[in-house]
């Protein structure tokens, strides 16, 4: 599998995990819903590492890794708890481009601490994508 197709299937169920939380999260508390939401994926994801042997990698892992694992873990948390809170209040289709500003966000993150190149056309694309997502969000 390429990275590409990887990442376009990544999109393709971050669409279906959108639309099936905004109806999920219906009369539900936000914080309940992602806290369900978390429990299937975290039985899923160790079901995963079970089954394909993996387990025995965890005494490998060096402690800057646990380090940086467990704050992406946090943020990702965080991130959850604000994304379902956001389409419990605002339509799917206004909150996922103002959910995706994290596209611009992880490009200027990435030029600053990971040294990766952002080139005039990435800046450009940046500046479509910041656009468009207000755009999307604002619009009528």
């Amino acid at each position: 599998m390429t990275w590409y197709l990887a990442a376009f299937l990544s999109a393709v169920f971050a669409a279906l995990t959108t639309i099936l939380a905004k109806i999920g999260i219906q009369n539900v508390n936000s914080n309940l819903g992602t806290a369900i939401r978390t429990s299937v994926i975290l039985l899923f994801a160790w079901g995963i590492v079970f089954w394909q042997g993996g387990l025995s990698g965890l005494g490998q892992i060096k402690t800057n890794a646990w380090i940086f694992l467990v704050l992406s873990g946090i943020a990702t948390g965080l991130s959850w708890l604000f994304y379902f809170r956001a389409l419990q209040l605002g339509d799917a289709s206004k909150v996922v481009p103002i959910d995706k500003l994290s596209l611009v966000l992880t490009i200027i993150l990435a030029g600053l601490f990971l040294k990766e190149k952002i080139t005039l056309a990435v800046v450009f694309g940046s500046v479509l994508m910041t656009a468009g997502a207000i755009i999307i969000a604002y619009a009528k």
